[in-house]
């Protein structure tokens, strides 16, 4: 009798499995079918390759916002932000009246070592005239960019001299820094800002706090405003830094992929200390595991906005024609099990309104308007804080997007790149002679103040790329405009380090930070601490 039903059950399950096999084989028959009929009778002649791609994004698409596909093209170009590298002469450059110009070779890379600076123009690239022929950012990244070893032949006009100097630049490995800004926000509080987290990410974090910490860190103010995510491994090595020993991360979770835990170890480097992390609503996955673990732990604050919501696992499949898709595979959960992910129920085109809805119904500059069930509310580990979930993480204290100094010259200003256009041309011109005014960052921070006239030659230089002066709108983002380009100035001479720390004099979250981080006290009482 039993054998009998094993038997049954056998043939059952070798049925259900040639059933779904048959049906599979059915459908992909029935897609081929479709895409020969309209190879051979449709009205006007087709591109196969596209129909087969838009088919693959248009089936992606509707099942999650995140799961994509992504083209033999664009995987290298993907890759490389996320690598922390890529192969080139290592400059960074913008194009100035229709010229290639060096706004600063990259710190030990082949064009530093052969003695190209800030201010070159590159006219000839392999013995041809790069200049004055319309060439685009993208002409000039594929014409520098190749496999490291090889050589690439470039003329360059510079000042005060009469020929064109010619280089032979041997490409290199060079590095893409995740790691925008890092300084001394008090003198005892690090202020780091991380725009992705990448394969080097922690040897860079690493190397910056061992740097500050020489300075007298103690705290730390980390910047994910606008992080929008990058490798998991990374995120979870980041938290784990900050953590202490054998605390759950971050936990995975899908229909084919059995629940995965992720905790920390005892390697951790900054256990001790007061830690707050900036977010808005551009911070989202890794930023949100390494957010959500902090606050869920009681380990620090977290201020801002809500963040993204995007915690969704993809795992990359490469196809045949190395393309790839990146299928969402599991969802990430906090260690209270907060669900990271938002809502996407609406279908893909409502969810990519999502922050434009959150901006339009006053989340993000109103605290109240943001109400959540309490079948969302989770309690933090530590101090049994109210915390939620539903998508995102809800920081500890709201700080407001301020719009109060914003106008639609100002947007105008650094939408058209006017602004940015301005600074190039201002610094190429008065280079030496600001470097010789201000050769320290200190004294410039504290003692440099933009002019009205050089205020100005902006909006005269403004009216000569078609922006037209707007008193009303120009008075009232004057002073913001004042420090953006005090703080554009800073960076063409020195580094984005010394641009963020001007550009956060205006920055609401950062402002409050500091103030915590002076105060002890308030730090422990919003935390929750008794």
């Amino acid at each position: 009798m039993y054998k009998i039903i094993f038997i049954l059950i056998v043939s059952l399950l070798i049925l259900t499995t040639e059933t779904k096999s048959q049906v599979f084989n059915d459908q992909v028959y029935k897609f081929s079918k479709v895409l020969s009929l309209v190879k051979t009778f449709y009205v006007d002649s087709v591109n196969q390759d596209d129909l087969l791609e838009n088919a693959i994004v248009g089936m992606l698409k509707e099942l999650d916002p995140h799961s994509i596909y992504i083209s033999k093209d664009e995987v290298d170009e993907m890759n490389e932000p996320l690598q922390g590298n890529f192969e080139g002469v290592g400059i960074q450059f913008n194009i100035l009246n229709d010229t290639i110009v060096v706004i600063s070779p990259i710190s030990g890379g082949p064009s530093d070592k052969l003695g190209i600076l800030a201010g070159d123009r590159i006219v000839v690239i392999e013995g041809k005239n790069v200049a004055g022929i319309g060439i685009k950012n993208k002409d000039v990244v594929s014409k520098l960019k190749g496999e490291k070893g090889t050589i690439v032949n470039v003329g360059i006009w510079r000042k005060g001299f009469k020929d064109v100097l010619d280089f032979a630049i041997i490409r290199d490995k060079i590095p893409i820094y995740s790691i925008e800004a890092a300084f001394m926000a008090t003198p005892d509080a690090a202020y780091i800002k991380l725009n992705r987290f990448a394969a080097t990410t922690m040897s860079e974090f690493s190397q910056a706090m061992d740097k500050l910490k020489k300075l007298g860190a103690k705290n730390l103010i980390l910047d994910l405003q606008g992080n929008s995510g990058g490798y998991l491994n990374t995120a979870i090595e980041l938290a784990d830094n900050i953590l202490g020993e054998n605390k759950l991360i971050v936990y995975t979770l899908g229909v084919s992929s059995p629940k995965q835990e992720y905790s920390s170890t005892s390697s951790g480097g900054f256990t001790e200390g007061k830690i707050i992390i900036l977010v808005d609503e551009g911070s989202a996955s890794a930023s949100e595991i390494v957010s959500g673990a902090i606050q869920d732990w009681d380990r620090g604050l977290i201020l801002g906005r809500r963040t993204f919501g995007k915690g969704l696992v993809q795992r990359p499949f490469n196809l045949p024609d190395g393309s790839l898709i990146r299928l969402t595979i599991a969802r990430y959960f906090t260690p209270t099990g907060r669900l990271i992910q938002k809502d996407y129920e609406g279908g893909y085109n409502e969810y990519s309104k999502d922050i434009i809805n959150r901006y339009n119904h006053g989340e993000l500059s109103n605290e109240d308007s943001i109400h959540f069930p309490d079948s969302l509310k989770f309690k933090t580990l530590i101090l049994k804080r109210n915390v939620y979930g539903g998508g995102g993480i809800m920081p500890d204290f709201f700080i407001p997007i301020d719009t109060s100094n914003y106008s639609s010259y100002y947007r105008d200003l650094v939408r058209k790149g006017i602004l940015n256009k301005f600074v190039l041309t201002y610094i190429d011109e008065n280079r030496k002679a600001l470097s010789v005014e201000h050769p320290e960052f200190a004294k410039y921070r504290d003692n440099y103040m933009v002019s009205d006239k050089l205020l100005d030659e902006l909006t005269a230089f403004a009216e000569k790329e078609k922006l037209p002066m707007n008193k009303e709108e120009y008075n009232k983002s004057k002073e913001d405009i004042r420090t953006q380009l005090k703080a554009l100035l800073a960076r063409d001479l020195w580094d984005s380090s010394e641009f963020y720390e001007i550009m956060n004099i205006k920055n609401e979250a950062y402002l409050k930070a500091v103030e915590l981080m002076k105060n002890t006290s308030d730090y422990n009482k919003m935390l929750g601490v008794k």
